[in-house]
């Protein structure tokens, strides 16, 4: 089984990140959304995986390279311009050949895993199978009637009046059979080509479609917040590990993992932590669910529950929480002071009044 992965999306709702990054490289938990996805799909058994990019795709394939490092052989598909996640199937034909395949969405993050699903889909090979989620407000989402079988009865995209609660999230599960029924669609009114409209013209014709519940943790990382969450949630199941330098008059506590090459002086740091190879956290405090990037500095900073992307700084400011500061970005004060949440885009200088 191949996989197809979609990471052209503009992320208008992570700015000011995307501005300078692809969302689907957005860090989480030191790793990007699009290595947490590889490392899901090499979990299934895939070794193949096509990823559709746009004007960034340059960024990503410097970032993921050929896949080797992920266990995955990587081979990137241009999409010109967005025109639907079925669209992303019709340009993909030429890489998906007659193989069944995958379709995971490059921003979400399944902390689950589906190899469950995807074996029973191996196991019976319906002519395409979706991966539900019961959510409390199903009318953004597409959302699937599903009878006592788990046999799709309909799909409909954002309906108003909901028929039931399971809203398909970024994982799809197809054999051939897809490459008809998006050849048979028309754009909808949004001027694309819906994925669930090709799903329903498969059950319009009576060909088996199929829905799996996904009860783990799911989160589309297209919002700060979001980022945030998916941070803490991964950040749960850290172990402790200490490759860099810890001076005798740190402490750490809890699960603190401090990379080979980063050192922690004269601090306080209570676990989930990571901090990124090359950092120095210096005189500083460092609570729960923060996340330090490579080659960072802290110096008499306070944080906690906020992600440091690769080269940003704090000096002199404390009492930051739930927060998200970018690349090569500096957070600094001319004297100490407290803060709490600070949304700092990449190269940034941000001085905080005292």
């Amino acid at each position: 089984m191949k996989a197809l992965v979609l990471a052209g999306g503009l992320g208008s709702r992570l700015r000011p990140f995307s501005h300078s990054m692809p969302k689907q490289l957005m860090p989480i938990a030191n790793k990007p959304v699009l290595a947490h996805v590889m490392e899901d799909l090499r979990d299934l058994g895939v070794r193949e995986a096509g990823i559709v990019v746009g004007d960034r795709g340059a960024e990503i394939a410097r970032a993921l390279g050929d896949g080797s490092s992920l266990g995955v052989r990587l081979t990137y598909i241009p999409q010109d311009v967005p025109r639907g996640l079925a669209d992303c199937i019709a340009i993909s034909r030429g890489f998906l050949g007659d193989d069944d395949f995958v379709m995971y969405l490059g921003d979400n993050l399944l902390t689950g895993g589906v190899k469950d699903i995807a074996d029973e889909f191996r196991a019976l090979r319906p002519a395409a199978q979706v991966v539900v989620h019961p959510v409390p407000d199903p009318r953004a989402f597409g959302v699937a009637e599903v009878d006592a079988d788990g046999r799709v009865l309909r799909l409909v995209e954002k309906p108003q009046d909901p028929a039931s609660d399971l809203a398909v999230i970024g994982v799809y599960f197809f054999t051939p059979a897809i490459h008809e029924a998006v050849a048979a669609i028309e754009p909808s009114a949004r001027g694309e080509l819906e994925v669930t409209d090709a799903i329903q013209w498969l059950v319009a014709r009576g060909d088996d479609v199929r829905a799996r519940t996904y009860h783990g943790f799911w989160k589309d990382t297209g919002k700060v917040e979001d980022v945030l969450l998916c941070n803490r949630k991964l950040l749960d199941g850290l172990k402790p590990s200490v490759a860099g330098d810890v001076d005798g008059t740190s402490e750490l506590v809890g699960a603190v993992v401090v990379e080979e090459g980063a050192r922690v002086v004269r601090s306080r740091i209570t676990g989930p932590v990571i901090v990124g190879a090359g950092s120095v956290v210096e005189d500083s405090h460092i609570g729960p669910y923060t996340a330090i990037g490579r080659d960072c500095v802290l110096a008499a900073a306070g944080v906690e529950d906020s992600i440091m992307l690769d080269g940003a700084r704090i000096h002199s400011v404390g009492g930051v929480h739930g927060s998200v500061i970018g690349r090569d970005a500096t957070v600094s004060s001319q004297a100490r002071t407290n803060r709490s949440r600070i949304v700092v885009g990449d190269h940034s200088s941000v001085v905080v009044a005292a």
